[in-house]
């Protein structure tokens, strides 16, 4: 028989069982932050019809070119979800009468055929976080408080960056930009932190942006100084900016919330469906230079699925495969398996059978030896794995109503009996 060449398709990985032992602590870190601000959970499948994701207020154009695309056998145009956000709204749009504020997260797998790099999958990881029906900043606010919170908690220093597509606008259109190239030069001004000032200039140039207005979009790009000095030197180009009077008020929340973010004139977010504020967010100290976390307001998708105007949602979505790379960088070594005592039956394996499913029901992770190897290729077994407790099941052991517990760490060997056993074990087990 010829032997098949296996490999993984090109930006998948598959994650060995240490490995996704560590990215489910980190889905529980962030479920349990999502839930302790109200947040429930929602699960929309994996594929959705085509002109759903292709709507007008959804992700646009570019990331249309990175969707799987197919048909089924009814020969009904499908793809592979691009993002969780487009699904919840067409979710919120085919039951309207959901109770409003509704705050909803998701973690779930998502699709795009992109160019594959460091640090970015064609298949990953993201987890989820919106409020629907609330119109001020103060969502926003709280959107942007828990994902400094979810990241203490992961023991991560960040930094936060927020714009307004609002006033990019008012800008871009004081710069000499025509309104029907502001969606362009976005998607230009986009790709800034990755290639760079020049590269940007030169790719607005190509898409027949005249001068003038190129070299006043650089000089927006280029005002620095505190939050405080943006605002400053943007009020005196623009009047009457609601984008403005929102970042202004997003600031002053966050401030009352002790959260520190950075004013970036320059944030634009890639997809088209941003209406309000945009956020990224960025690992200090970390070889993940790329954003781990993203998101912003989108008051026109939701509303355009019911033929309505407006409908306020704001959200923001954590990478998880780029929170799980930096995560192992920052970590030591974790845990192999969920195993946390291993049974090894001397001639006592209905015995031990027993004994396993008793622990269970005191909610102790608990494999056994169905294979009979013998104490010493089981002891090897369990030390390979890192299992941190062993427990040898013998006929005398048994007579004396007891069990041997072993501490794989220290090497310790104790006699004891059942509720001393479960006792043990809940206080010294995670």
């Amino acid at each position: 028989m010829i032997k098949m060449p296996l490999q993984l398709p090109k930006g998948t990985r598959d994650l060995r069982p240490e490995e996704a032992i560590v990215k489910d602590k980190i889905v529980a870190t962030l479920k349990n932050v999502f839930e302790m601000y109200g947040y429930n959970p929602l699960e929309t499948p994996a594929f959705e019809r085509y002109d759903i994701l292709a709507s007008k207020y959804a992700g646009g154009a570019e990331i249309l070119k990175e969707t799987f695309k197919f048909e089924d056998q009814g020969k009904r145009e499908l793809c592979l979800r691009y993002d969780l956000t487009v699904p919840m709204c067409r979710f919120v749009g085919m039951n309207p009468n959901i109770k409003l504020p509704f705050k909803r997260y998701a973690i779930g797998e998502v699709f795009r055929d992109g160019p594959v790099e460091k640090a970015r999958y064609r298949q990953f990881t993201q987890c989820d976080v919106d409020i629907v029906g609330i119109t001020g900043m103060t969502a926003d606010a709280e959107i942007i408080t828990l994902t400094s919170r979810a990241f203490k908690k992961l023991g991560f220093d960040v930094l936060i960056k927020v714009n307004n597509r609002k006033l990019l606008n008012d800008l871009l259109l004081n710069a000499g930009v025509k309104k029907g190239k502001l969606e362009t030069v976005l998607l230009s001004i986009d790709k800034l932190e990755k290639f760079g000032l020049e590269t940007v200039k030169k790719e607005l140039k190509q898409k027949k942006i005249d001068n003038k207005a190129v070299n006043n979009i650089i000089k927006i790009i280029n005002i620095k100084g505190t939050n405080n000095d943006k605002i400053n030197k943007i009020e005196k180009l623009l009047k009457d900016s609601e984008g403005v009077d929102e970042v202004i008020e997003l600031i002053s929340l966050l401030k009352i919330l002790n959260v520190n973010a950075e004013f970036d004139i320059s944030l634009a977010r890639g997809l088209t469906y941003y209406t309000g504020t945009v956020m990224e967010v960025y690992l200090k100290n970390s070889k993940v230079k790329t954003s781990v976390c993203a998101g912003g307001r989108y008051d026109k998708i939701i509303g355009s699925f019911l033929g309505k105007g407006d409908y306020p949602a704001v959200g923001i979505s954590f990478g998880l495969d780029r929170i799980y790379d930096a995560y192992v960088e920052k970590s030591e070594a974790g845990q192999k398996t969920v195993t946390r005592v291993y049974i090894i039956p001397i001639n006592t394996f209905k015995e031990s059978l027993k004994i396993a499913e008793e622990l269970r029901n005191e909610n102790v992770n608990v494999d056994i030896d169905l294979a009979g190897k013998g104490p010493s290729k089981n002891l090897q077994y369990a030390n390979s794995l890192g299992i941190p407790y062993v427990l040898f099941v013998g006929k005398e052991e048994l007579r004396q109503g007891k069990v041997k517990l072993k501490d794989m760490n220290s090497g310790k060997e104790r006699m004891m009996n059942a509720e001393e056993l479960v006792v043990f074990l809940q206080k010294n087990l995670e």
